[in-house]
């Protein structure tokens, strides 16, 4: 399923995951890794407009983003993490159970 031109779709699929939902920085086409960090391989891109629901949270490399510098990283599916410094949460910490 190829979900980087539709973000609807996207949406769609987050907001009926179970798991709690939130928006991905207005602006931002966010990188979606293999692992809680940079040095994880890139296995999507997520479109302008996102929302993705957040399965659980861990450690990883710290990253810089529009909601600041942190060390959370967000699992939003199967192998699949994106950096809580581009996903408005509303909180500086963990939002959801950790991973693991």
């Amino acid at each position: 399923m190829s979900v980087e031109n539709d973000s609807s779709q996207v949406q769609s699929v987050a907001s009926g995951s179970g798991f709690p939902t939130f928006p991905v920085a207005p602006g931002y086409r966010v990188n979606v890794r293999s692992g809680p960090g940079t040095n994880y391989s890139i296995v999507s891109v997520l479109p302008y407009g996102a929302s993705v629901g957040i399965r659980c949270q861990c450690e990883g490399t710290n990253v810089s983003g529009p909601y600041g510098t942190t060390d959370i990283w967000d699992c939003i599916g199967n192998g699949e993490f994106v950096s809580d410094a581009y996903v408005k949460t509303g909180s500086d910490g963990y939002v959801a159970s950790r991973c693991g």
